[in-house]
């Protein structure tokens, strides 16, 4: 008897770019798909952290490298896709968050959120398909979703209408890509413990709130996103596309 075998989880050879990667999760995922064997770029505008996290992966044994990027500058995104190799695969965890009940959203606020958080990861994906396809590489995007991109939440309409888009985006992304062997999936986390989300806790009456949500009983760490992430790169989820690994806990079950 034959038995089938298991497909790969490793990414050698494979090239990944990392968007936010100076910290938090964007920081983790970098380092997972580097501890797989993919050659990581790490990009933000914030120099000093990507070099940091950059050095930290080669130390651990990893191929890594930073690059100063601003992924809301469509001139720049499109200089470094022009410049740089072409990737087998994007993260695109770049984001932001103003939390506020909707009728103290202003125009400033809005066009912040849904700037970086729709409209940069539509362009950085564009360039990194367009070099795709001229490569003829059948790669995987990666979109930093949220729970809050399926259900709503208090303070929070920017941000929810930021993922909910994203998650529409990722779907007609696939079937657009879907022929040319280019896959389309987010990771939709629940609230993560980071260095920017941290502060938030500190007040104890939300972070109850929080956690009475959560039915595993404790907030997310940057370690729960990092598999995800691998199998969304890798072959072992060769067949998945167009849809949203939710890592929340059970919120989004109740």
């Amino acid at each position: 008897m034959t038995l089938p075998r298991t497909p790969s989880f490793r990414l050698d050879g494979r090239r990944a770019l990392v968007t936010g990667a100076g910290r938090g999760i964007g920081l983790a995922l970098a380092a997972a798909l580097a501890e797989q064997g993919a050659q990581v770029v790490l990009a933000a505008r914030s120099e000093a952290e990507i070099e940091a996290g950059a050095a930290a992966i080669r130390d651990a044994g990893g191929d890594a490298a930073a690059a100063v990027l601003d992924v809301g500058d469509s001139d720049a995104v499109a200089t470094f896709f022009e410049v740089a190799a072409p990737f087998d695969v994007l993260v695109n965890n770049a984001g932001t968050n103003r939390p506020k009940p909707m009728q103290d959203v202003t125009v400033a606020d809005y066009d912040a959120v849904l700037d970086l958080n729709v409209r940069a990861a539509f362009f950085v994906s564009q360039a990194c398909v367009r070099a795709m396809l001229a490569a003829g590489i059948r790669g995987s995007l990666i979109h930093i979703g949220s729970q809050m991109g399926h259900v709503g939440g208090p303070n929070r309409s920017l941000y929810c209408a930021s993922k909910w888009a994203l998650e529409g985006m990722s779907k007609a992304f696939a079937l657009d890509l879907a022929p040319h062997g280019i896959r389309s999936n987010t990771i939709a986390p629940t609230f993560i413990e980071t260095p920017m989300t941290r502060p938030f806790f500190e007040d104890a009456g939300f972070k109850a709130s929080v956690l009475v949500k959560i039915k595993l009983g404790r907030l997310g760490r940057v370690e729960d996103l990092m598999g995800a992430a691998v199998y969304l790169a890798s072959d072992a989820s060769a067949m998945v596309t167009g849809t949203s690994l939710i890592v929340d806990g059970g919120w989004t079950a109740d």
